[in-house]
């Protein structure tokens, strides 16, 4: 290489350094005006890729063999799912307490007012919840057989069916949610989300028996309940109709919003259910396409107007 061409390439390289500089100086500024898109003085925050490790020991209790070993006596199963409770204990109670101290720092000004105690009740309280989940979640699984006649096992419905892997953790992260946990339920649920399409708010209400088939664009709000023996397909919403609003016109948190369900309800494709006073009686089916804001009572089929259809020979298109 020539001095010319060795001199034409420092330069090069001391300009896109003075580019860089200049951009990260401004970077860097951006990053301490705006606490918003920062987080770099709270090591507490939940740790995502720590919680998806703690949700699939999770699984590997709740569907043993499906999920870790598939050759157990009685006496290994036993010592391997205490040995996963133990893993998921010491795991999630670093979790729910940096999730605590989240919390508190971010609305009381820096101040962390709550004590590894408080997370220690909640792991308690949470592992106690564990075998009435899976007692719900096997009438889940029974439930996606029942109702889909393309299934063939209901081990089917475990291994492929993305309903059945949104409302496992949606019954994970709604039992964290009910415990007062900050972020967490969140996390999982969104994971969950972007995995089956299926968007279940860790909030929401949901009785045993619960099947949603396909699934896709599904969206269940905060403060839906939705009773026993509930079927819903792809693209149903169960939303609110509007957001209440306090004196200076900020959005209320925490006051019902989404609709009620009660048992053996119906809800085809691509429904929308919409407001906190509206309620779905019990037997009632709601057809594909419907927009629904008001109530229904029990036993009642709703269904919107029929779409006008006309065909045409092909020597008739376009005239």
């Amino acid at each position: 290489m020539s001095s010319s061409d060795e001199n034409n390439k420092n330069s090069d390289a001391l300009e896109l350094q003075s580019h860089l500089d200049r951009v990260s100086h401004e970077l860097t500024g951006s990053i301490m005006e705006d606490e918003r898109l920062r987080h770099l003085f709270m090591p507490f925050l939940p740790d995502e890729g720590t919680v998806l490790w703690i949700l699939e020991r999770l699984q590997e209790i709740l569907f043993p063999g499906f999920h870790g070993p598939r050759e157990l006596s009685e006496d290994e199963l036993r010592s391997h799912v205490s040995t996963l409770l133990l893993e998921v204990v010491n795991d999630l109670r670093a979790q729910v307490a940096g999730a605590i101290r989240y919390a508190d720092a971010t609305s009381h000004g820096g101040e962390v007012s709550r004590s590894h105690e408080e997370a220690d009740r909640i792991i308690r309280d949470f592992i106690d919840q564990l075998p009435e989940i899976r007692r719900l979640l096997s009438l889940d699984v029974q439930a996606a057989y029942d109702g889909d006649p393309a299934a063939t096992h209901t081990d089917e419905a475990v291994i492929c069916y993305p309903g059945i892997y949104a409302i496992t953790v949606h019954r994970l992260a709604h039992a964290l949610h009910g415990l007062g946990v900050p972020l967490i339920p969140r996390m999982l649920h969104e994971h969950a989300h972007s995995k089956t399409g299926i968007d279940i708010h860790p909030g929401a209400t949901i009785g045993e028996s619960f099947f949603v088939d396909h699934g896709t664009g599904v969206v269940i709000g905060e403060t839906t309940h939705i009773g026993s023996n509930c079927k819903i397909y792809q693209g149903v919403t169960l939303g609110a109709k509007s957001f209440p609003v306090d004196e200076a016109g900020r959005l209320r948190r925490g006051v019902k919003r989404h609709p009620t369900l009660e048992d053996h309800v119906t809800v085809y494709a691509g429904a929308t259910i919409l407001g906190a006073d509206t309620h779905i009686g019990q037997g009632t089916t709601v057809n594909g396409g419907v927009f629904l804001t008001q109530s229904v009572p029990a036993n009642h089929v709703v269904r919107g107007p029929k779409a006008q259809m006309r065909m045409l020979d092909r020597s008739e298109w376009g005239q």
